[in-house]
Parts: structure tokens; C-alpha cells; sequence
């Protein structure tokens, strides 16, 4: 009964925000987002004592207003995704801006292929569907969600765009070393471990643990990483790109641990200059207690 109140609860809000007139969605995903963080529930208190690690400097009402900038921020996220099947190629294309794009495309352009790491910042499906639209498909993982006709729904969505996209289980590495060996742009989300054999990483100071995945590929396959960060803008997200340095000395596991820790200092970078716009409403750092709120997402 739970799973179908939810399939419910999605599908009509899905239905809803694609057939309102824009100003009038985006105006009620903006109210939800005030009437969530007014509640202070634990999904808003987790983002919250996140923010805390990210900006420790601020005072409380300077805090405040920035989870409350983050929940829109949040909200802006689920809209977009929602209605971007609506949008035009050339919507996708004019509302997207790049600093470093030549990462991307130079490697594409030359038959190598690109691992891109990107943060839980701004709107990755915007992002993903900006490269699809430059004529670059994509491959990525999601995590199974329940119930199991949600998930089905999200994978639709995100193949109509022209993403392929694995189911995060035992079998997904394997295919995407395939993908990578066939020099394919994958992109992953990269800045929560959801699996047990994250690797360990400083991140804002304190103890993380993010996903070997992309640091893998890139070491087994030889292609580059380069880590992606999204942040909002006016008018629709900028995307700025930065190299990830592999090291060719010493064993594999300190390449990997090497490798995802710079990845872990590009992340920090870029939501340090947009803190608002990272949507982590889960736990993050392993030395906080077990007993603190989790969010879901």
C-alpha cells in the first residue's frame, strides 16, 4: 500500500507540474521548498548540519538562509526534471553555459571517450541532456528505487533524453568498462559512496567516503576523468569542467585513492563557490554519529 501511495503521489505530481503553465509550477515547487524547510524535518536538518561542514564560519541566521536557498535550489531541481522532456533541443542548448567544455569534447571529438564525476550540485539531468543534445549519448547508473514501476518510470525519462542508464548492481562495472572501452561519455554522480567499498577521502576537512568508480574506469580503460560541476544560473546551469590527474606510479588501490581524493577537492571547489546549490540531503561524512537524520533521495 505504501509503494503504491508513492507511485501515486509521483506520477500525478509528475502529471500536474508538466501540464501547469511554467511561472505557475515553478511557483509551487518554490512554496513546497519553503513549506519543507519551515517544517525542519530530517531531511532539512541533515542538509542543514551538511551546510554547517561546507561554511562552518556562518552565523545562524546566515545558515538559515542558506538550507533555505538550497531547498529551493532543491525544488528548482525536481521542476526542471519533471518538465525537461517538455523543453526544445534548442531550449536544452541556450540555457546551458560551460567554462573548460574542451575536456569534454576534444577527448570525444578524438575516439577516446570521458569519465565525468559530477556532485550532487545543481541539475545533472539538465547537464546529461545538454550532452545527449550535442550529439553525445551518454551512460550512467542510478540506484534502484522503490517501489520498482518509480524506478521504471525515472529510466524512461532518462532514456527518452538519450541516456543509457545501468542499474547500480553486481553487473554494472563490468558494462561500463565495456562502454568505456567503446570510448562512451559516462557520467557519474560521485560525491556519495553507496555502496561498502568506498574509498576513504578528506573532504571539507573530515573523514568521506566517495565511490572508486570513476577513478577505475579511468585506470583501466586509460580514458580521462574530468569532473563536472553544475550550479544554477538565471537562466538555466553552467557547467564547469576540470582535469583529474591519474597517477601512473604505484600500486592500483593508491592510484584509486589518489585519484578519487583530487576528485574529492574538485567537489569541494566548486560547491564552496555554490554552496546552494549542492542537494545532499544524506549523511556524508562517516565521523558523524549513526543517530543523526537521514534524508532520502
Amino acid at each position: 500500500m505504501k509503494d503504491r501511495l508513492i507511485l501515486t503521489a509521483y506520477l500525478l505530481g509528475w502529471w500536474i507540474v508538466r501540464t501547469l503553465p511554467e511561472k505557475m509550477a515553478y511557483s509551487l515547487f518554490w512554496s513546497l521548498g519553503e513549506f519543507v524547510h519551515k517544517r525542519n524535518g530530517k531531511s532539512i536538518q541533515r542538509l542543514r548540519s551538511n551546510l554547517h561542514v561546507v561554511k562552518p564560519h556562518l552565523d545562524e541566521l546566515e545558515l538559515e538562509t542558506l538550507v533555505a536557498q538550497s531547498m529551493s535550489s532543491n525544488m528548482r531541481y525536481w521542476c526542471d526534471t519533471f518538465r525537461i522532456q517538455n523543453w526544445s533541443k534548442e531550449r536544452i542548448l541556450g540555457t546551458v553555459t560551460t567554462t573548460n567544455e574542451v575536456l569534454l569534447l576534444n577527448p570525444m571529438k578524438d575516439g577516446r571517450g570521458v569519465v565525468i564525476a559530477l556532485p550532487h550540485s545543481g541539475n545533472w539531468d539538465h547537464a546529461g541532456a545538454y550532452f545527449c543534445s550535442l550529439g553525445i549519448p551518454l551512460v550512467t547508473v542510478a540506484e534502484r528505487l522503490k517501489p520498482e514501476a518509480l524506478f521504471q518510470k525515472f529510466l524512461q525519462h532518462r532514456q527518452a533524453m538519450g541516456f543509457e542508464v545501468l542499474s547500480l548492481d553486481s553487473r554494472s562495472f563490468a558494462t561500463l568498462v565495456k562502454r568505456a572501452r567503446e570510448k562512451r561519455l559516462i557520467a557519474l554522480v560521485a560525491d556519495r559512496d553507496l555502496s561498502v567499498s568506498g574509498i576513504d577521502v578528506k573532504f571539507f576537512g573530515k573523514n568521506a567516503r566517495m565511490p572508486a568508480g570513476p577513478a577505475l574506469l579511468a585506470i583501466k580503460t586509460g580514458i580521462p576523468i574530468v569532473v563536472a560541476h553544475v550550479s544554477y544560473t538565471n537562466l538555466g546551469i553552467h557547467i564547469d569542467f576540470h582535469p583529474v590527474s591519474v597517477p601512473s606510479q604505484g600500486s592500483e588501490s593508491e592510484r584509486i585513492a589518489a585519484t578519487v581524493q583530487e576528485t574529492a577537492d574538485l567537489f569541494a571547489q566548486g560547491i564552496s563557490q555554490h554552496p546552494e546549490d549542492w542537494h545532499m540531503l544524506q549523511r556524508i561524512w562517516v565521523d558523524e554519529r549513526d543517530t543523526q537524520a537521514e534524508g532520502s533521495r
